[in-house]
């Protein structure tokens, strides 16, 4: 595929990382556009080469549903010759050079070893109908890319309607298993880098982390970028710096600060009065079960 733009979903609390993932890309020589979808209202000043995208159309239908405005990314079906991106995310090499030899739907995750998280049920029966290893289509809704429009706003509503998939699509906690819902109902060719005959090595932050050495630039099966998905880059491992190396001194500590308070607030909550009352409730029911099928 040619590549026309680089997508991404970024609001202010996201502005340091958005900062960084863009630096990097920059320092790749990808020089293309970067379009930036709104989380929310708010906006925040964007360097050279990017702009803001918003479909109004699109995200009237979704705020019409009171659908979580993560799902704005669904803008990014009604486009072609894009990569997108979450913000949590260094590149390593120019996406361009990367994607050339490719076509259709493009990921380079490694979700195919935990494909639960991809499907809720009513979607599950849809992966399956289409193949039993429909586990090596799962793909992280945080990076991909595509070459082709696979729907309109039409479309989109069809497909959702037609295939009784609301739920998952309009109302669920996150956006994965719709994506890959959608993708898979468009027919589009797909690909996933991580697998053969590509095998890329993994992108995914977290099989680095106790390793940051075994992470060797360059060859065309090292990863083209590393990803953060589920955990946030916070100082603690080598790694991070991968991303926050990108950010000035005055940034970083800005960023960390904000990071590690988060962090302390939700360990907090995790083990305060309610957390601790609910996890008595579950170990007293788990209990009751037990001896009820003893």
């Amino acid at each position: 595929m040619k590549l026309e733009c680089i997508v991404t979903l970024a609001s202010p609390p996201v502005r340091h990382l958005f900062l960084a993932m863009e630096r990097s890309l920059r320092a790749t020589g990808c020089k293309l556009p970067l379009w930036v979808i709104p989380f929310g209202d708010e906006r925040f000043d964007l360097p050279s080469g990017s702009t803001w995208w918003m479909m109004d159309d699109l995200c009237l239908w979704l705020s019409s549903n009171s659908t979580h405005p993560v799902y704005r990314k669904y803008q990014c079906l009604t486009i072609g010759n894009y990569q997108f991106v979450d913000t949590d995310i260094c590149f390593l090499r120019n996406p361009e050079g990367v994607l050339a030899d490719h076509q259709g739907f493009v990921a380079s995750c490694t979700h195919w070893r935990d494909p639960g998280h991809a499907v809720t049920d009513e979607t599950a029966r849809i992966m399956r109908s289409m193949t039993t290893l429909w586990q090596l289509r799962a793909f992280n809704s945080g990076q991909f890319a595509c070459d082709g429009i696979l729907h309109d706003l039409a479309s989109l509503q069809e497909t959702i309607s037609r295939h009784h998939i609301e739920k998952t699509c309009l109302h669920w906690s996150h956006e994965q298993p719709a994506f890959n819902a959608l993708v898979a109902l468009s027919g589009a060719p797909f690909t996933n880098l991580t697998l053969p005959p590509n095998s890329m090595e993994s992108t995914w932050a977290g099989d680095y982390r106790n390793d940051p050495g075994s992470l060797q630039p360059g060859g065309e099966r090292a990863p083209y970028l590393i990803h953060w998905a589920g955990h946030k880059p916070d100082g603690e491992s080598a790694l991070d710096s991968l991303l926050l190396d990108y950010l000035t001194p005055h940034e970083r500590g800005e960023y960390l600060e904000v990071t590690i308070r988060a962090k302390r607030n939700a360990s907090r909550r995790s083990w305060g009065p309610r957390a601790f009352a609910g996890r008595i409730r579950r170990g007293v029911r788990a209990f009751a079960s037990a001896l009820n099928s003893a």
